[in-house]
């Protein structure tokens, strides 16, 4: 069932409506490695082929866009209706690799900053009291926020929209990984999040208060070929030997 509701969403354009409590579903589409990663709609079919999720808050709508190809988990975050557009903006993105909602965000949670004209920054848990810590962005990492234009899919209205590419083998492949998402808007000084009960800057956030997001279909963890040849061959090393 959860996978038909991933195959609507993609085929039909239809989003995914979720209860606080279910997770985000994460699906694996081809064609992901010719995003260009400039933090908007580069055409109006880019992300089309992706999971999507509307967090609503009160009046404030942000679109959620996830997917998963080879190395790499994708992330677009469409805030439309932050549209006072400033370099205090800024979206996080999170991970728990084994998902063990910890209390305090330990050495496999991983923190992804965004904002307009600057740096993308990756944390990782330290597992005491500062939560994270700045550590240097991993091989392939992609983040970037950007001003949107007339190729965006929701608002023709200029906001702030934001891009990650992330590589998977920082946190370890799984198919159900502990996500956090939040969005900071300078102009209204306020945090829009999902879960949307944490509001608020994610030092601040416990890991054991993160959702979800999961591969309904476990199409992740995908492995890459060098890692196939090994389990083969392992496989067949084992079967020998039992016999």
């Amino acid at each position: 069932m959860i996978s038909a509701i991933v195959l609507m969403s993609l085929l039909f354009g239809v989003p995914i409506a979720f209860a606080e409590t279910d997770p985000i579903l994460i699906t694996k589409s081809a064609g992901l490695d010719k995003i260009v990663f400039d933090g908007k709609w580069t055409t109006s079919l880019e992300w089309k082929p992706t999971s999507w999720n509307e967090l609503k808050y009160n009046q404030t709508m942000i679109h959620l866009r996830t997917a998963h190809q080879g190395d790499f988990i994708y992330v677009m975050i469409d805030a439309v209706d932050d549209v006072t557009i400033s370099n205090d903006d800024r979206t996080v993105v999170c991970f728990d690799g084994k998902n063990n909602k910890g209390i305090l965000a330990d050495y496999d949670d991983y923190c992804f900053v965004a904002s307009p004209n600057s740096d993308a920054v990756t944390y990782q848990g330290t597992m005491n009291t500062e939560q994270f810590k700045i550590i240097p962005n991993p091989d392939g990492f992609i983040g970037i926020g950007a001003q949107s234009d007339r190729n965006d899919r929701y608002s023709p209205i200029s906001h702030v929209g934001y891009e990650f590419r992330i590589p998977i083998e920082l946190f370890g492949r799984s198919d159900n990984y502990g996500f956090f998402v939040s969005v900071y808007d300078s102009d209204v000084q306020k945090f829009y999040s999902w879960p949307d009960q944490l509001n608020q800057d994610f030092h601040k956030i416990s890991p054991s208060n993160w959702g979800n997001i999961v591969s309904p279909d476990k199409t992740m963890p995908e492995f890459s070929l060098p890692t196939i040849i090994l389990l083969v061959s392992l496989g067949g090393i084992v079967f020998f030997y039992k016999k």
